[in-house]
């Protein structure tokens, strides 16, 4: 089993942490997301990564290398051109491929390997063969976390307690982890979005499933703020 990182992002909203260093080198406790990535990662006993890297690409190589101070291998795809998360992931195909295949059989159908992708901006500990379980295409979804504090009312409009930030079970989010068969990539654009290009597609042919993680950490490191709680939650939590 091998995994993608999307390791390309700017991450414009972390300015000016992100002026010297691409987003998932930015730092959570002292380590970049990318290092909790690639120990989770190696938890869920997967010692195969690719990273598919750009824009400040010398930051990250530099800092893991081929992966051996992490005990797994990593090899290194380069976008010279922003090419968005499913065109990101398209580009790494020849390093997906089963060894024993040329490159001259990409174009044909080559399913019935697996691999796993992962935002670059994500830290999380959820179990990962979890998802391995589905046949199919599947999404990590976790429950929408609430950015607010919410009051408790009775039916009388008495208020009985207040929860802070609860997770709101009724509706569930994208998780930023997914485990792909091959057959995604005949949906994959050249240049473009997995989310928004290729899942609709996957989803309206009925090709895509969502495995919920209700008590998984997860948090998705895109402000200032995101970087702050992250370090506070962590500092209390004892997955990751």
């Amino acid at each position: 089993m091998k995994a993608v990182i999307l390791a390309g992002g700017f991450g414009k909203r972390l300015k000016p942490l992100t002026d010297d260093r691409p987003k998932p080198m930015v730092e959570i406790l002292g380590k970049p997301i990318v290092a909790w990535q690639v120990e989770w990662l190696r938890l869920n006993g997967i010692y195969e990564l690719i990273l598919c890297v750009g824009y400040m690409k010398e930051r990250i190589m530099d800092y893991l290398g081929d992966g051996s101070k992490y005990s797994v291998s990593i090899d290194y795809v380069v976008e010279d051109e922003p090419l968005g998360t499913g065109g990101a992931v398209k580009n790494a195909r020849h390093m997906l491929k089963d060894d024993d295949k040329g490159k001259e059989e990409e174009d044909e159908d080559d399913d019935g390997y697996k691999f796993i992708v992962v935002n670059g901006d994500i830290i999380t500990d959820l179990n990962i063969g979890k998802m391995l379980a589905f046949n199919g295409n599947s999404i990590a979804v976790v429950p929408l976390p609430s950015p607010y504090g919410i009051v408790e009312i009775s039916n009388d409009s008495k208020i009985i307690g207040f929860k802070e930030k609860p997770k709101i079970d009724q509706f569930w989010i994208n998780a930023g982890v997914y485990c792909l068969t091959s057959e995604v990539f005949k949906y994959l654009p050249e240049k473009g979005s997995i989310e928004y290009d290729t899942f609709p597609k996957l989803a309206a042919d009925g090709m895509l499933y969502a495995v919920k993680y209700r008590d998984a950490y997860w948090r998705s490191i895109d402000t200032h703020k995101d970087v702050e709680e992250a370090s506070k939650e962590l500092l209390k939590y004892k997955g990751c």
